[in-house]
Parts: C-alpha cells; structure tokens; sequence
C-alpha cells in the first residue's frame, strides 16, 4: 500500500529496535526516527531523491548500503522498513549463521501470508561466507525478503556476484563537519533524549574538536561529546565546555584503514600515485596516513623499491640506491625511527625526474615472446663448449665488447624476426636524456652495419 508522504513518524512501540532503552548510550537515543532527522546523506534519501520516492511508494529493492562506520546505514536501514505493512527482522553477520538466516525466511514466509513484507537488515553482510550468501539468494530472488546489507567494505569485493546483481548499491560518505556539528547541537539541546537538561553548554572550540576527531562518525561524536559532558560535570567545572576535556575524553585518534581492506588499498594508492605526479606534500601525507594507521613499515618500504624503478627508472639511477637503503635502515631500525628514512626516500622519490621507459621497455619484450615464442638465437650469441658445437657455427664471429674502442659491437644481437625491436625508448628527462643521446648513436651504428 502506498505510504503518506508526510507521515514518516516511524518505530512508535517501545519493543522497535529504533526505540533505545533506558541508559543506552548517546548515540543510540539520538537514533533518528524519520528521514527530516537523517543528517549527511542528503543526495541519497533527500526530498525527490529516487530512493525516497520508492520508499513512499512502497516499492523498495533489495539494497546494499556500503559506507564507513557511523555514517547511518543501521539508521537507513531501519528508516526504509517505516511502512505499515513491512516488517523489520534484524541480523548481524558476526553471530548469525544459516539456521538464524532460514529461520528469519520462515518468519517471513508467515507473515507474507498476512500482507506484511518483511525488511531482513543483516550488519556487516560482508562477514557472511559464501555457503550463507547463497542460502538467502533464492529468497532474495522471489522477494521473500527485502534485503538491506550493511558494510564497510566493497561489495564487489566481499558479496558474491549472484546476490551482488539482485541488490542495488548504496554507497554512503562519511560525514562531514558541518553534519557532525548539526548533530551534536541537537544532542544538547534535545532533553528528553540527548543533553539538554544537562546544564553544560557546548563551545565552538569543543564542538570542532569533536567534529575533527570523530573522523566522520557519528556514533563516535556522540560518544566523545556524552564522555566529554561526564567529564565536565564530575570535575564541577563551571562554564562551557572546554577544549582541554574533549581532548582528554578523546583518547587517541583512531583512523579507518585494513591491512587488506578498502582503506589499506585507497590510501597506498594514493601514495603511490603522489610520489608519481611528483608531489612531496601529498605523498608525505600519505605516508603518515599509512604510519599513523599502523601499517606495515616494511610493507611501505616496498613500495618506494618498486616505485624507484617502474615511476623513476634511469631517469635518476640513484632513486633505486636511496629506496634500497631506506628498506635497509627500516628493517633493521624498526619504528619510530623508521619513519624518518621512510620520510627521506619518499621526498626523494617525488622530487625525482621521472621515467617509466625501462618498464614499458619490459612489456614490449614480454608482448614479442608472446607473440612469436622461443625464436632461435643467433648463433654468435651463443656457447660453444663442445667441439661439435664450434663446427656447428656456435659462438663463431662474436666480438667482444671490452676489446672495441668504446666498448660497442654494432652486431645484430636480436633473432631476424622481430627487426629492430626498438623496445626501450628512453625519455629526454634528467639522467637518461644521455641515454637516450647514446642509444640513438648506437643504434644508428648497428643499422648502418646491418646495410653494409
């Protein structure tokens, strides 16, 4: 049946999973309850988005609702079953298993007889194994359930491709500091669920502390700001709430980052394609997001190897001597001291002129023995250890380079069938521009020999 727009009052019974019990923390009774309180997501769930208009139509896909913690899915979730007739069974992928997954089917399967559809919300869907993805697949599929997932990680990566394909994926941003800031005024001045009647009012100074260290979640803001108000009122500190307890409540900063995960791959990324647009700033930026996160230093030092040959190459032959050093300083140094020889080949590296020459250089040579496989190699290349060798031509007519006035034999080194090859081009940048000056004279010399 097709909702009322305007009614969106949602979750009235005290037994609702949005109604927070009596002492629950902050952010479970600053839950909102209709879609004017949702804060953050406006392009996904604002007036005339279109999943708002299937909502109030009564006409929701099953959905996957994919961002960082704290940014509202379980929230969104709970919003999307306000109809009437829909029902909401909650799941958490880290303790269900088959048998509660079937046994929610079942569920719905009775109450689909009475006109009620059933919303099946499963936390952390991406903790499901594959064996319990496909045991909700067919229900997925003849709409036994609705099904929203929630996740912090990328379904591509962590739903199988048959589920992925039957749900529609939400993608939710963390929020930013001006929602945070929204969030935290109305906690305080909201008395009969939040700190209104608390006596502590809250200072610009703290609400950006708050709103800088929740890192975009706001289940972390409204925990730092119930924690930051206890604070304040068991020391009996008159005035408003200051910057010094926030920081004190704060503890240390947490940042979003997996060893394996989304966060571990996006900001690597992104160091690496600093240190490639030859940007210090950012790519040390990155390097601390990464240390900072308590990624593997070593890990990080890997990086700088392979991006002192594939970004820097001959453009700069010392890049790779410095990347090496720093790998050697970090394994036997270990952290905190690590970081600095980590901070010094990564300025370096970015500051570096760079070439890929070398890399695309190995490509094209893997492509030729793809191409045209085990060719015959000349036979002046070749060994002659055996005197049925030598009578054979092995070995006869090689030159040897060191006996040559500058060291150079202008002799055809590459089988017949692949020309010139030409595979490494190096580019007119820093140190390999004089490559690059004396590999024309040699090859030149080479294809004036072969025409002789």
């Amino acid at each position: 049946m097709p909702r009322d727009p305007d009614s969106l009052e949602l979750f009235p019974s005290a037994a609702d999973p949005s109604v927070a019990a009596p002492g629950a923390p902050l952010a479970d009774r600053m839950r909102p309850s209709s879609f004017e309180e949702l804060v953050g997501q406006a392009k996904l769930v604002g007036p005339g988005t279109a999943l708002r208009s299937l909502v109030e139509s009564d006409e929701l896909p099953s959905l996957l609702l994919w961002g960082p913690p704290g940014s509202g899915k379980t929230t969104l979730a709970r919003l999307l079953a306000g109809s009437a007739a829909t029902r909401i069974e909650e799941l958490s992928a880290v303790v269900s298993g088959v048998k509660d997954i079937r046994s929610a089917v079942e569920a719905a399967h009775r109450e689909r007889r009475s006109g009620v559809r059933t919303l099946l919300f499963i936390d952390e869907i991406h903790r499901l194994n594959r064996a319990q993805q496909d045991v909700l697949l067919p229900h997925v599929e003849a709409g036994t359930v609705t099904l929203v997932g929630a996740t912090t990680e990328n379904p591509s990566f962590e739903v199988n491709a048959p589920l992925l394909s039957r749900c529609r994926v939400l993608v939710l941003e963390p929020l930013t500091p001006d929602a945070i800031a929204q969030l935290l005024d109305r906690a305080m001045s909201d008395c009969e669920r939040g700190l209104g009647g608390s006596g502590v009012v809250l200072s610009d100074e703290a609400r950006g502390a708050i709103s800088s260290a929740s890192d975009g979640d706001a289940r972390q803001a409204l925990g730092l700001l119930e924690a930051a108000v206890a604070v304040h009122r068991s020391n009996g500190v008159q005035g408003p709430l200051t910057l010094a307890t926030v920081r004190g409540a704060s503890g240390h900063r947490s940042l979003r980052h997996d060893r394996d995960r989304e966060d571990h791959y996006n900001v690597t990324s992104a160091f690496i394609k600093s240190l490639r647009a030859s940007d210090p700033d950012a790519a040390l930026y990155y390097l601390a997001r990464l240390l900072e996160a308590g990624e593997d230093p070593l890990f990080i030092a890997r990086r700088l190897l392979i991006a002192a040959s594939e970004d820097v190459g001959n453009a700069d032959p010392q890049a790779l001597g410095i990347a090496t050093n720093a790998f050697l300083a970090v394994e036997r140094i270990g952290l905190p001291e690590g970081r600095i020889p980590l901070a010094q080949a990564t300025s370096y590296l970015a500051c570096a002129p760079k070439s890929n020459a070398s890399y695309l250089a190995l490509g094209r040579a893997e492509q030729a023995v793809a191409d045209t496989g085990s060719l015959a190699v000349p036979l002046h290349l070749r060994n002659a250890p055996t005197g049925l060798m030598k009578s054979l031509g092995y070995g006869g007519g090689y030159q040897y380079a060191h006996d040559a006035d500058d060291q150079f034999v202008a002799a055809r080194n590459l089988p017949d069938e692949l020309g010139t090859g030409d595979f490494y081009q190096p580019k007119e940048v820093g140190g390999e521009r004089e490559i690059a000056e004396r590999l024309r004279r040699f090859r030149l010399r080479r294809a004036e020999s072969e025409q002789d």
